[in-house]
């Protein structure tokens, strides 16, 4: 097998090399050269049917066309080939359920722009497309959703009149009928031989988006190559959910341009779908071929008429009987490496879920693991602080420590399960907010502000859970809950200990001290109504018996879950206001 593809590729090689030789027939030297080779008519000459072979923009490598199947993806390098308007309707979804809209619908030319409405007339009888968008209603695994797609075929789809005026009415009439919408965005900006009607188009689709997101529906976009210039400022950033194809351009200004005004080269990753994800501007890359499918799961996670009526408040029988562990030994035990994360609590008691990255503003977070899951059949927004298992996973998560821009996502998140009426589940573990110059310059005291104050204002229920630490303001920014739940060998402080007796006694050495003083274990805060109830641990930790302490969870939470939701919004505001209302000695 590996010999074959040796092979393969250096038949690509020879025929990439083949293609870009220029001889010239009439030179004497045609007759000598290449150690005496006889010279050839150039009839005589094998040659390759058209669009055989392929070169990828990605590898720049030589790919047989046959190799890159339906779905248009380089065997070498994953490259992902663009692909027109109706190859990716067809790749996404179900069989012959997609219903056009606004087929015939053309540009009248608003600026007489010399040779426009030809160039128009000529790639619609080219094409199988009259404008660079097709836009209608389809099922995406049984789920009912309006669709619009760009092809970059048409005027490198770019947004004139037309396409605002299709993607506009596909969004009235998702409204109109309480449904989804998807779009496939792939652009080179607005329409240079339209104007200022063109600039307009992006004000318009935003407005439709609006109104389509404050009746609570749902908008998912997917960026392909290339999303620029004004659909990128546009509707292409708007979606509830931000998806994209690997190596997808993605931006703003021209990167020539963007060199040119601040004469530097740019990284070559610059303004890729990769580069948006890491700045947090994107919630998921998707490989094409996986494409329709997380489509599916993410459509059925919201699906109106499937998520009601399922919260049933089954029998359930509290823990009341803790360890009387020592304070600072609950202390050692909460930050043992070998304690579970919160991402192996999510993956143990919720299914199917789709984790979303980003907080819109700066960078994805990696102390912060959000996204969406089933407890049970309730879908539910998930939010955790994260740490690592060993020294790379702790780097990458900062240790659990969030910058600002975990607690914007957290928030962004929080706001997105309030709008689609799903409960939150709050899984906390750490030391407390990242404390760094640069934490502070991007406001890292306002981000966990921000934080508190919206969501003691959410309306859907929010349960918190401290798994290990729960340390200080950085703790309470996830905490301010309806219900507040620890684990056995958890702490919940206003500061470490060490911090507390470095402080208060200006001698950190008097840490184990001041874990007894501080009252920071479970047993301790349940007495102080600070916390609603114990999710119990073996001995030594529930590393020791993973699924005693996490089943245990995972019926807790069904159990309460289905109390809060059946409150009314506002008594479940009044009843979380009153929670830490209660609170002070005086």
């Amino acid at each position: 097998m590996i010999l074959f593809k040796t092979k393969r590729k250096r038949l690509r090689r020879l025929f990439a090399n083949s293609m870009q030789l220029n001889y010239d027939y009439s030179s004497p030297a045609y007759h000598t050269e290449h150690n005496g080779l006889q010279q050839i008519q150039r009839d005589d000459m094998p040659s390759a049917p058209d669009g055989m072979w392929i070169k990828c923009s990605k590898c720049q490598g030589v790919v047989y066309n046959k190799q890159l199947g339906n779905y248009k993806i380089c065997p070498d390098c994953g490259g992902h080939f663009r692909i027109s308007a109706w190859e990716t309707i067809n790749l996404i979804i179900d069989t012959d359920s997609f219903k056009e809209r606004d087929k015939n619908l053309v540009s009248n030319d608003p600026l007489n722009f010399p040779g426009y409405a030809q160039k128009v007339d000529d790639l619609a009888n080219t094409l199988d497309i009259k404008e660079a968008v097709v836009t209608g209603r389809c099922l995406i695994h049984h789920e009912d959703t309006m669709l619009c797609v760009m092809d970059s075929n048409f005027i490198m789809g770019s947004m004139g009149s037309v396409v605002g005026e299709k993607i506009t009415r596909a969004f009235e009439e998702a409204t109109a009928n309480h449904l989804p919408i998807i779009i496939f965005t792939a652009s080179g900006g607005a329409r240079m031989q339209e104007g200022i009607v063109s600039l307009m188009q992006m004000a318009k689709v935003s407005a439709a988006v609006k109104r389509h997101s404050d009746a609570g529906l749902l908008y998912v976009t997917v960026l392909t190559d290339p999303t620029t210039g004004g659909v990128t400022a546009s509707y292409a950033m708007l979606g509830d959910i931000i998806l994209a194809e690997p190596g997808a351009l993605v931006g703003f200004a021209g990167r020539r341009v963007i060199e040119q005004t601040i004469k530097q080269r740019l990284p070559d990753d610059f303004q890729s779908a990769e580069f948006a994800l890491k700045h947090g501007f994107v919630d998921k890359i998707v490989p094409r071929s996986n494409m329709r499918n997380m489509l599916g799961r993410i459509l059925k996670l919201h699906n109106c008429e499937q998520k009601h009526n399922k919260y049933k408040n089954a029998e359930f029988e509290y823990f009341c009987t803790p360890y009387d562990t020592e304070p600072s030994e609950v202390v050692a035990i909460s930050r043992k490496i070998t304690r579970p994360t919160c991402r192996s609590v999510i993956s143990h008691i919720l299914t199917d879920f789709i984790e979303l990255h980003g907080d819109r503003n700066f960078c994805d977070d990696g102390a912060i693991v959000g996204g969406v899951g089933y407890l049970g059949d309730i879908p539910i927004t998930v939010i955790a602080t994260q740490k690592g298992c060993d020294l790379q996973e702790n780097i990458a998560t900062n240790f659990g420590q969030p910058h600002p821009e975990g607690y914007r996502k957290t928030l962004r998140l929080m706001k997105q399960a309030e709008k689609f009426g799903r409960p939150i589940l709050a899984l906390i573990n750490t030391s407390g907010a990242y404390p760094a110059a640069s934490a502070e310059e991007r406001g890292q005291g306002e981000a966990i502000a921000q934080n508190l104050f919206s969501m003691s204002g959410l309306k859907v229920p929010i349960i918190s859970v401290i798994v290990g630490e729960g340390g200080s303001g950085g703790a309470l920014a996830l905490a301010l809950a309806d219900k507040v739940y620890m684990f056995e060998y958890s702490i919940y402080s206003i500061l470490s200990p060490e911090g507390f007796a470095s402080i208060l006694w200006k001698n950190s050495e008097r840490a184990k001290e001041a874990a007894s003083v501080m009252k920071l274990r479970p047993k301790d805060l349940l007495e102080l109504q600070i916390i609603e109830g114990i999710i119990p641990e073996v001995a030594g930790g529930f590393e020791n018996n993973i699924s005693y302490s996490l089943d245990y969870l995972k019926q807790l939470l069904m159990h309460e879950f289905a109390s809060l939701i059946r409150k009314t919004k506002q008594d479940l505001l009044n009843d979380r206001y009153d929670r830490f209302r209660k609170f002070g000695a005086y």
